[in-house]
């Protein structure tokens, strides 16, 4: 059996229930999982279908191998089409991290770069270590504002930033990354979709970003081991990429001359485990419908932003903005923390708080459990 035809008999959207999909996530029986934005959950589905996988290796060895070489590009064109983003500009990596860190080694140091105070480690460190000229915003409740400001001055050439804040889920608005391009066409647009893509449907190709870097094992739901890369047309005039690798010409060394841009970003072996597991992963939240998705976190952010609100357990910068994620920073010290935990509540301390993070498979039942033990 090829690795990449999945054998995946779901209901179709219209029949399909979140209720129904909490069974496929056996975690969610022992606790009200609220850190996906740690670790997405593992999916008995994705469970069966790398054990299958495994057998295969395990009686094909090298002939079952070589056939699942041949059929990563299924994986970049599933990647493509689900963020609608032409396959030959999508570079398959096994994070976000390692493929920003690639890039970067192919980027003038010439160019002036505007980050977030506090933003991703592995988003702003890369930057901070090559001796870019930097500046930083704030985030605020008007930030974008900030940012168009700081872009309009002229002094900025790249704006390197989260879609949605690690720390606290503060989500950047879309449509001003779009008005953001249209009006300073040359501003190169990195952006670091960890914590965003998974959440809602997304265009890369309309979006104004020239580059989105993801990891798969969020919001995605697809393990370690896995993410992208999308880049534009124009992103790849701005990059001198310096990897390369026999995995940059598929093992035929005449080609060495002609490598297209994503191809120096997969320089070796890609494992056919973990982009097999995206590949799953995309095919089963493409079948639970991404507009599905995007009205039960539109619920959960409500749901969860209204009532942490109202025991004043969050920062002004997200209670005054009108669009939020599902991640939140609520105020709480170790005895809180530990509560918690107790009472079988999976959440992590970040920052100076508490960070809760809920997909698709909570619900808003589990919200006011939470809110119950804060305020017991």
């Amino acid at each position: 059996m090829a690795i990449f035809i999945h054998k995946y008999n779901l209901i179709r959207p219209k029949a399909l229930e979140m209720q129904n999909l909490r069974k496929k996530f056996p975690v969610l029986k022992q606790c009200i999982y609220a850190n996906t934005p740690a670790t997405g959950l593992l999916s008995e589905d994705l469970m069966e279908w790398r054990q299958e996988h495994d057998l295969d290796y395990l009686i094909g060895g090298s002939i079952t191998k070589q056939k699942n070489f041949e059929s990563i590009g299924d994986v970049r064109d599933a990647v493509g089409r689900f963020f609608q983003c032409i396959s030959e500009n999508v570079a398959l990596v096994p994070n976000f991290t390692l493929g920003l860190n690639m890039l970067l080694e192919g980027l003038s140091k010439d160019n002036r770069i505007l980050l977030v105070e506090n933003d991703y480690p592995s988003l702003n460190w890369p930057f901070e270590t090559r001796s870019f000229h930097r500046e930083y915003v704030k985030i605020s409740k008007h930030f974008e504002e900030e940012i168009y400001n700081r872009v309009e001055s002229g002094k900025v050439d790249v704006l390197a930033i989260s879609i949605v804040q690690w720390i606290n889920g503060i989500k950047i608005d879309l449509d001003f990354i779009k008005k953001l391009k249209n009006d300073f066409p040359n501003l190169l647009v990195i952006a670091d979709g960890t914590q965003f893509c998974g959440t809602q449907s997304f265009n890369f190709a309309d979006s104004g970003i020239d580059v989105l870097g993801t990891s798969g094992y969020k919001w995605l739901l697809s393990g370690y081991g896995n993410g992208f890369v999308l880049v534009s047309k124009a992103a790849k005039e701005r990059f001198i990429p310096k990897f390369i690798g026999n995995g940059s010409v598929d093992r035929n060394v005449n080609l060495r001359n002609t490598i297209p841009f994503c191809k120096h970003l997969e320089p070796g072996h890609l494992d056919s485990f973990n982009f097999g597991s995206l590949q799953f992963s995309l095919n089963f939240l493409e079948t639970v419908g991404m507009n599905h998705i995007d009205v039960q976190l539109q619920k959960l952010s409500q749901k969860a932003k209204e009532g942490f609100s109202s025991l004043g357990l969050l920062e002004n910068e997200v209670v005054e903005r009108k669009v939020h994620s599902t991640i939140f920073n609520i105020k709480g010290d170790e005895q809180l923390f530990n509560k918690l935990l107790d009472e079988n509540v999976v959440c992590t301390r970040r920052g100076s708080g508490i960070r809760l993070g809920f997909h698709f498979y909570n619900t808003e039942n589990e919200i006011d459990a939470i809110l119950d033990i804060i305020k017991s």
